[in-house]
């Protein structure tokens, strides 16, 4: 059996920048409810990262607990 042809647009470097922006801007311009959501969404993100930030800077991460890196699973 024959699979459908697949097509691929090639988008690099700015074009594929503007195509990401456009793709994101027509929903919110022509849904409501698009924008209650990326905002909402844009919020949660804000605060989570605010968080992560403020817990990395009051509990830095010491030396003892970074774990084996170079043999994770304990195996010589």
């Amino acid at each position: 059996m024959e699979e459908p042809l697949q097509r691929r647009f090639p988008v690099r470097g700015t074009a594929a920048l503007i195509v990401a922006i456009a793709v994101i801007m027509v929903p919110f311009v022509l849904l409501p409810a698009y924008r209650i959501f990326f905002l909402v969404s844009l919020g949660i993100g804000i605060v989570v990262a605010g968080i992560l930030y403020l817990w990395r800077m009051y509990r830095p991460i010491r030396e003892e607990d970074i774990h084996n890196t170079k043999r994770p699973l304990g195996l010589d």
